[in-house]
């Protein structure tokens, strides 16, 4: 049975923004032959690092949400480890409550982007 993942990475800023696409991408791509089947992604774009990192100050984010093998994770990590433009990585095993909030979150029903029922919405529930 396949787990539900979630791996958020850091790379460098000094990328532009088309070679950050076209590592993303490739990271995505090496998920996908290794079987995995991605679910959501996000970019969250350049942001200050909380301390430095390699003297780098900030860091691209970027957030992928897949379900695979333990195999894939270990291929990943291992293509991270080797890459000088992945600063930090971290990658998580999604419990059955945090794919739920993911999946609310995603719909708008919880978390920053929670839309807020009309007068009329609350009438015709």
């Amino acid at each position: 049975m396949l787990s539900q993942y979630e791996t958020v990475f850091i790379l460098t800023p000094v990328l532009s923004e088309d070679d950050a696409k076209k590592t993303i991408a490739a990271y995505a791509d090496l998920l996908k032959s290794q079987g995995a089947e991605i679910v959501h992604e996000e970019h969250w774009g350049l942001k200050n690092l909380r301390y430095p990192i390699k003297k780098k100050t900030t860091g691209i984010y970027h957030l992928i949400e897949y379900k695979g093998t333990g195999k894939a994770i270990d291929t990943l990590e291992v293509a991270f480890r080797r890459d000088e433009n992945v600063l930090r990585f971290l990658t998580v095993k999604l419990d059955k409550y945090a794919i739920k909030y993911n999946d609310d979150k995603r719909a708008g029903l919880v978390g920053r982007n929670k839309k807020v029922k009309t007068v009329k919405e609350e009438a015709a529930v």
